[in-house]
């Protein structure tokens, strides 16, 4: 028996954090991009659940971080077709390329720690656990997520990840403010260090830290929204599969927030 649907639209928002009507247009979008031709792999079977509650599934599961044994019976389908939903529709729910941007749009970038299982990419890290490095980069006004990096080693700092990751690719041309982690990137608009020990910042670079503090803690506030989706919290799955899950909540939380 199935427990979860969107037949029920009371189970929409829990687990999606948008409302019926930004639902039905996510799953038309998944639709477009190839959602409703998939089948399950095996030739003359169709999928037992139809698009929208496939959509569903993986949302509940990056919000959830359960099993694949306990989220498929709640969809009413076996742990191993749920695995073959995640697999198929995950990727269809990545955060689209801005075809255009504002010239005088600014991008706050910062990277978090992902825990993960697969130590194939995974590293100790400062939290004390194996972790990827996520760089994130948001637009400073909207607070929407415009980019991610290539998920790297938990173990390399922000300044070398920023490269790395692919993502100084994607905000050249633009204006991008960071923290001082991403000193040696003279592209990157950073906070003012105090000239030496004991040594005080004039005035008027003490008003700049603060105006840059207050404007990078946007991006600090998009991170803890991102991590609501708890699969951020303990990545279980293959790494190759992190860039795709971490674009896709990215997809979901710009909908969330742009409608």
């Amino acid at each position: 028996m199935q427990v979860i649907t969107t037949r029920e639209p009371s189970w929409i928002e829990p687990f999606t954090g948008l409302s019926p009507a930004q639902f039905r247009k996510l799953v038309r979008t998944v639709a477009v991009r190839g959602g409703v031709e998939i089948a399950d792999g095996r030739p003359g079977r169709q999928w037992s659940l139809e698009l929208a509650d496939r959509v569903l599934l993986v949302a509940a599961y990056w919000r959830t971080n359960l099993t694949m044994r306990q989220i498929g019976p709640l969809f009413g389908v076996s742990h191993s077709a749920a695995h073959r939903v995640i697999d198929s529709v995950g990727p269809l729910l990545a955060l689209a390329p801005v075809r255009r941007r504002r010239t005088d749009q600014i991008a706050i970038v910062d990277g978090t720690l992902v825990p993960l299982r697969d130590h194939r990419l995974a590293a100790p890290s400062k939290n004390y656990r194996y972790s990827a490095n996520l760089q994130v980069a948001i637009d400073a006004d909207t607070r929407l997520v415009i980019a991610l990096g290539q998920p790297q080693p938990g173990n390399h700092n922000d300044c070398t990840a920023y490269r790395d990751s692919g993502i100084n690719h994607t905000l050249a041309g633009r204006p991008v403010i960071a923290d001082g982690g991403y000193r040696g990137n003279p592209e990157v608009i950073m906070p003012f260090r105090k000239p030496g020990k004991d040594q005080e910042l004039p005035g008027w670079k003490t008003a700049m830290n603060t105006s840059h503090k207050r404007v990078r803690a946007r991006v600090e506030h998009a991170l803890a929204r991102l991590k609501c989706w708890k699969i951020l919290r303990d990545y279980r799955r293959a790494a190759s599969t992190l860039e795709h899950t971490a674009s896709g909540i990215a997809y979901l939380h710009n909908i969330a927030l742009s409608h």
